[in-house]
């Protein structure tokens, strides 16, 4: 039986603090298991860690102790150029900001990260494992979030929600097995932010990748098939 896709294990993080104050414990011992195409939200208060741990669980931080693994891989193994790979090429993110280059095409940022797989020392990216070119793969994600007609637009030209559409195709692009969303419909009005959420939903199902999103939205964590709750560092399955 393969193992769950990640696995947090007494994962806890803390902070020092100047002039010699207590330490700002963050998360406090969690533990969670993640299966593969699975989707969850975490949710709580401003300031409760769910960044935090969001940057955790996408080797964006270390925690302080406990074990966080990918696929059975415990990342604190890892060299950096190790990390550097598994965040470009089996990890993807959104944000709240879209983080788009601003003097770029919508085609050339969501091409950039396979340009980072090059650069790295892999073979230039021009099949996938399913037999479908990189451009292939651009071109039918950008056609199925609704910007087919938009390739050479820069995001100057597009709307919030048409902005973050590109950078969920980007953070798909090199068909990572985990997309990591924080607060991607924070900066968005409420009908963009519901065409945004249902539109993870379905990528979440048709490319079959894990979904976890940390949202104040409870329309949007609704919406995933598994909510937890942070509060004073400990996560809480809603329901349970």
């Amino acid at each position: 039986m393969p193992a769950p896709l990640l696995q947090l294990v007494e994962v806890s993080k803390r902070f020092g603090a100047p002039d010699g104050e207590a330490a700002l414990t963050v998360l406090r011992d969690v533990s969670l298991t993640v299966e593969r195409g699975q989707s969850l939200a975490v949710v709580g208060p401003s300031g409760s860690g769910k960044s935090t741990l969001l940057h955790l669980m996408g080797t964006l931080d270390r925690p302080t102790s406990g074990r966080v693994l990918l696929d059975g891989t415990d990342l604190a193994t890892l060299q950096e150029e190790q990390l550097a790979a598994v965040r470009n090429r089996r990890i993807g993110f959104v944000f709240q900001q879209h983080y788009l280059l601003p003097q770029c095409t919508v085609w050339e940022n969501v091409l950039l990260p396979t340009l980072a797989r090059t650069s790295a020392g892999a073979p230039a990216a021009t099949t996938e494992t399913a037999g479908e070119s990189v451009e292939a793969r651009a071109l039918r994600l950008l056609r199925r979030v609704g910007l087919g007609e938009r390739l050479g637009h820069r995001p100057g030209q597009l709307s919030g929600g048409e902005r973050q559409r590109v950078a969920v195709v980007r953070a798909l692009i090199n068909r990572p097995q985990l997309l990591l969303a924080d607060e991607p419909t924070g900066a968005l009005d409420h009908a963009a932010a519901a065409a945004l959420g249902q539109l993870l939903v379905e990528l979440n199902r048709e490319e079959g990748v894990t979904l976890i999103v940390v949202t104040h939205a409870l329309d949007l964590a609704r919406r995933m098939s598994r909510v937890l709750r942070l509060a004073e560092g400990r996560l809480i399955e809603e329901g349970a």
